[in-house]
Order: structure tokens, then sequence, then C-alpha cells
């Protein structure tokens, strides 16, 4: 394996780790809006390094194009179902976990 191919493989696991932390802080945090902040920032990044990744073996300009227009719309949606979801959730009622946990 060359040396771009070695950093191709650790940016894309590093996106892989973001999508992990992401999905572990939808399971472990205790309210609808530390959930919600996990899981779009931790999988934009994620997909972010793996679209870094990839762009290299994309075989053209215009494939690599597409995976950052990919990226651009994962981008707009996430953060809009994010809103989305916060919204309806405030419009309920539902108040932010304040208490303090311990590790």
């Amino acid at each position: 394996m060359s040396w771009s191919e070695w950093m191709q493989a650790a940016v894309l696991l590093a996106g892989v780790l973001f999508f992990s932390v992401g999905t572990i802080g939808v399971l472990r945090f205790p309210d609808v809006y530390t959930r919600v902040h996990a899981l779009t920032k931790a999988d934009n990044l994620g997909l972010g390094l793996v679209v870094l990744a990839l762009m290299p073996s994309a075989g053209s300009i215009a494939g690599a194009l597409k995976l950052l227009l990919v990226w651009a719309l994962v981008l707009a949606a996430s953060a809009t179902s994010g809103h989305l979801v916060a919204r309806r959730a405030r419009a309920r009622g539902v108040k932010p976990d304040t208490t303090v946990r311990s590790a």
C-alpha cells in the first residue's frame, strides 16, 4: 500500500469512529436535545471524513464533486431535521435534562 492509501484508510477509519461516537451519544445522552446534537454533529463530521477519504478514489473530478454534493445535501437535511425535532420537542413542553451525572 502506498502512503496515500494509508492516509485514505486513516481518514476513513476516523470517519467511522465519529459515526460510532454519534451512535453512542444517541444511546447514552439523557434528553432529546443532547441526542439530536450528538447525532447531527458527529454524523456530519463522520460523513465529511468518509467523503474526504473517498474523493481520491472517485476516478474523476465529476465523481469527487458528486461526493461533495451528497455531503452538502446531507448537511442541509441533518440541520433541518435536527431543528425540526428540537422545535417539536420544545412545542410539546419537553424540558432539557439539567441533572448532573458523574461517570
